[in-house]
C-alpha cells in the first residue's frame, strides 16, 4: 500500500473531516501537525497555491480540499463505504456535502462577530441553514443517511462539535433540543459514534485556542469596525 500522508492542524474541522474518514475506512496514516504560523517547506511544496491545510498526500501525490480529499478516499478505498449504493442517495449525500461548503461558512462569520446588526445578520443566516438541515436534510432519521454513518456527517461535524465552542464564545445558543430536535439529537448521535469521538479535539483546549483567536481578530479589527 502506497504512503498516505495527512498534513492539518489539531483544531481544524477540516483536519478531521479528513481524520474521520481515514480512521472509518481503516486506512492507516502519518499525520503530520502544522504551524500555520510558520508554514513548513511540505506544505508549501505540496500546496504552493493555496498554502492551506489539510493536504493528504498519497503516494507521494497531494490532494488538497476537504471535501475533494473526502471524494478522494471514497473512490480510492471503496471499505466501509461512506456514500450509499443507490445512485440517488449518493446524489443526495452528494448536494447535502455542497451544501455544508456553502452555507457552514456563515457560522464562523458569527465567531467574528460582537454584536449589533452585524451579529443579527449573521445569526439569522446560520438559524436558516440549521433549520434547512433540521427540514429538510434529517426530519426524523438518525443521521442524513438513514441509520448508518457517512460522508454528510463528516461534512457537518463542524456543527455538531465546533459551533457549541462558537455558541459559548459568542454568547448565543442556535441548536436547542426546542427549536431543532432532530439536530439536536443528531449533534448527540455523531459525537457517540466511537471512532468519532475518539478524535475529536479536547473542547477545552479547543475553546482557549479560538478565544485566543478571536480577540486578537477582534484587537486587529479594532473600535467601530
Amino acid at each position: 500500500m502506497e504512503e498516505v500522508k495527512l498534513i492539518g492542524t489539531w483544531p481544524s474541522p477540516f483536519s478531521s473531516r479528513v481524520i474521520w474518514a481515514l480512521k472509518l475506512k481503516g486506512i492507516p496514516y502519518e499525520y503530520i501537525e502544522e504551524d500555520l504560523s510558520n508554514k513548513s517547506p511540505m506544505l508549501l511544496q505540496y500546496n504552493p497555491l493555496h498554502k492551506k491545510i489539510p493536504v493528504l498526500v498519497h503516494g507521494g501525490k497531494p490532494i488538497y480540499e476537504s471535501a475533494v480529499i473526502l471524494q478522494y478516499i471514497e473512490d480510492v478505498w471503496p471499505q466501509n463505504p461512506l456514500l450509499p449504493n443507490d445512485p440517488h442517495e449518493r446524489a443526495v449525500a452528494r448536494f447535502w456535502v455542497q451544501f455544508a461548503e456553502n452555507k457552514v461558512p456563515c457560522i464562523w462569520r458569527l465567531f467574528r462577530t460582537t454584536g449589533g446588526e452585524e451579529q443579527e445578520k449573521v445569526n439569522k443566516e446560520s438559524m436558516e441553514m440549521l433549520r434547512a438541515l433540521e427540514e429538510h436534510g434529517l426530519r426524523d432519521k438518525k443521521f442524513f443517511g438513514g441509520d448508518k454513518i457517512g460522508i454528510a456527517e463528516i461534512a457537518y461535524g463542524q456543527v455538531a462539535h465546533w459551533l457549541e465552542m462558537i455558541e459559548d464564545l459568542v454568547g448565543v445558543k442556535l441548536i436547542e433540543a426546542h427549536t431543532f430536535p432532530y439536530l439536536h439529537a443528531w449533534t448527540k448521535n455523531f459525537n457517540q459514534v466511537p471512532l468519532i469521538k475518539e478524535n475529536l479535539p479536547d473542547y477545552g483546549e479547543m475553546l482557549m485556542y479560538f478565544k485566543r483567536a478571536r480577540d486578537n481578530f477582534l484587537t486587529s479589527r479594532g473600535p467601530g469596525m
